[in-house]
């Protein structure tokens, strides 16, 4: 950071981006150049096959430019660790070594000809291992230049203009003109980035048909990538040096947080016994949510035994018997449907796998075990005697809740389980009404219940202000990062500038931070303390449906693959989901099978692993 300017134009890639790239390529060089060397002496003195002028001259040619290749990796490896994030300065010699290796392409693409030549016209008569040698090392030469290529067209940035200079003040009109132009340039160069995005994300996609409705949705999904992080000057690499020392800044504030005092209950309490009632029925109803998502999660969640109980039933035809069943030609889908909720045929009333953008696969079916008429939505009705109840799990989620607070005031007694739901779903008022008749279930530190545009706005100023602190360099953060997500470990400390820092001064923006800002952006006013009024928000706060219960794991968050987890659930506060967690399990835990399994070991173990609960004003209970 800033984005490296090489070539009249600024890409995303920073200075200090080089270190493990040219790492790499530096051992296969140095491995490429003894082997150049092993043959050169080993033909020394009896260049004796056909061509062996040319041999000659290939070899000691490629001895050079793979020197000099050497020597300038050892250069850019060496100043691009050097300095910190937002300090390039000991860097700024990168450009003219950048500059340097390109201009050795062209006599190792001259060799790698030289090297095709002679192997084709030259090579007879030679020996095998040396004319396979010869080939290697040429077939080498053009994968390099490939992955140079490749590295290239993904490191370029649509909007890679150079940051322009103040200029002086002119006359009025002259500045106008030269604002418009410039207002038209930014305008072009964020069209072209919104289509660089959507050529990414149709590649991504490419099994979807290329209708006019998906082409809607992924022009509106690049329009949302292009724009988000446009504002600042933040390569990929920052973003991740970012969120691996938000990951350990969260965890040693968890360490050294002191423990909440807690209330205990009776077994009697009645917050108790609704907290346990709530967790039976949702584990309950998980199993439809899950069943939703047809034969891949079953087939995941029983690897052993899902591929033989579904196989007969993929391969005889049943289009004639299942009349109710839509988008589902092999009937694999609802198979699995009927092993996963133990339901027979005849109590299902409608499925639907047609799986497209903007139509969500669901399934109407009776439960007779909770006498409740089920819709289970993936990703009005009512029968004398029977509620009706509508689950889902993610995506499913929210389009569950969505559909409860619409059919609410037709159906009193309607009641809605949505599963990790997406954040940023309904108002606070809306959100107040659901709570009689909607139960949000949220796993751990799950990304999807906290995703919302204030919470990703809020997580971009928190990556702004703890890299532009940093002092280390950033190899270092992404290797001690690396190492503390995959074995665990203390959190290190990472000093930083603030560390000097008087208190009052706190308050105040960091010249580094503001550094980053490349234009005005309405997602922060300042970078001033988290606390701090200046942080006013600039989108409407949205929050999850109905009632929220949170399950997280008991015990310390790192555990061996073997050893048994144990959960426990409390009701929680909904603005405790307004700030996005790391965590290598945020992914993890929105798996539907993760909290499946954490609403069976709830249920199982009860009242074990079950946390008693405190009280708060609204009484519900917090984390």
């Amino acid at each position: 950071m800033p984005g490296m300017v090489v070539f009249g134009r600024r890409w995303g890639i920073a200075s200090d981006d080089l270190v493990f790239p040219g790492c790499v390529e530096l051992f296969v060089r140095i491995l490429w150049w003894i082997g150049t060397v092993i043959l050169y002496c080993y033909h020394m003195g009896h260049f004796d096959c056909n061509g062996r002028g040319v041999l000659h001259s290939y070899l000691v040619g490629l001895l050079v430019v793979l020197a000099f290749i050497i020597l300038s990796l050892c250069a850019i490896v060496y100043i691009s660790a050097q300095g910190t994030i937002t300090n390039p300065g000991p860097r700024r010699s990168i450009p003219a070594l950048v500059y340097l290796r390109a201009l050795l392409y062209i006599p190792e693409l001259v060799w790698a000809c030289l090297g095709a030549v002679w192997v084709s016209d030259d090579s007879k008569g030679c020996d095998p291992a040396t004319v396979g040698a010869v080939i290697s090392a040429v077939i080498a030469s053009w994968i390099i230049l490939l992955f140079t290529v490749v590295g290239v067209v993904f490191v370029f940035d649509p909007l890679g203009n150079p940051r322009p200079e103040p200029s002086v003040i002119e006359p009025l009109g002259v500045r106008d003109m030269q604002s418009s132009e410039r207002s038209q340039f930014f305008s072009t160069a964020r069209t072209l980035a919104v289509k660089v995005w959507e050529c990414r994300l149709r590649l991504l996609c490419c099994c979807l048909p290329q209708d006019e409705s998906h082409r809607a949705a992924f022009s509106s999904i690049s329009q949302l990538f292009s724009r988000f992080f446009s504002d600042t000057d933040l390569v990929a690499s920052d973003i991740a040096a970012g969120l691996a020392l938000l990951h350990q800044e969260q965890d040693r504030l968890d360490h050294s947080r002191d423990p909440s005092v807690v209330l205990s209950h009776s077994p009697s309490s009645p917050i108790e016994e609704d907290l346990e009632a709530e967790l039976e029925k949702a584990a309950h109803f998980m199993q439809f949510a899950a069943a939703a998502y047809g034969w891949p999660l079953y087939i995941y969640s029983n690897l052993l035994t899902g591929p033989c109980k579904l196989s007969g039933d993929c391969c005889r035809s049943r289009a004639a018997e299942y009349e109710v069943v839509g988008g589902d030609h092999l009937s694999c889908h609802f198979s699995s449907i009927l092993h996963s909720t133990g339901l027979q045929y005849r109590d299902f009333i409608y499925v639907s796998f047609h799986n497209q953008i903007y139509e969500i696969p669901f399934y109407v079916a009776l439960d007779h075990k909770r006498e409740a008429v089920l819709v289970a939505v993936r990703g009005t009705l009512s029968l004398k005697e029977y509620k009706l109840v509508i689950t889902g799990h993610s995506l499913g989620a929210g389009t569950a809740a969505l559909l409860a607070i619409l059919l609410r005031n037709s159906f009193p007694t309607l009641q809605c389980y949505s599963f990790s739901p997406p954040g940023g779903l309904i108002s606070k008022a809306i959100a107040d009404y659901s709570k009689d008749f909607v139960v949000s279930v949220v796993l751990g530190k799950d990304l999807v219940p906290r995703l919302s545009i204030p919470n990703m706005e809020d997580l971009k100023r928190r990556i702004l202000k703890i890299v532009s602190n940093c002092t280390k360099p950033k190899y270092r953060i992404l290797l001690q990062g690396c190492w503390y997500e995959l074995f665990g470990g203390d959190t290190d400390d990472f000093p930083t500038e603030m560390d000097d820092r008087r208190a009052q001064q706190l308050s105040q923006p960091l010249l580094g931070e503001e550094s980053l800002i490349i234009r005005p952006s309405s997602s922060y006013q300042s970078f001033a303390s988290d606390d701090s009024p200046a942080h006013t928000a600039t989108h409407l706060p949205l929050f999850l449906p109905g009632r929220v219960l949170h399950i997280t794991e008991d015990g310390p968050t790192r555990r061996s693959c073997f050893s048994q987890v144990r959960y426990r659930a409390e009701w929680s506060n909904e603005m405790a989901f307004r700030s996005i967690l790391i965590s290598p399990r945020m992914l993890t835990d929105h798996m539907p099978d993760a909290v499946l399994r954490a609403l069976n070991s709830l249920t199982s173990e009860k009242p074990y692993s079950l946390c008693p609960s405190t009280l708060n004003n609204s009484q519900d209970n917090t984390i």
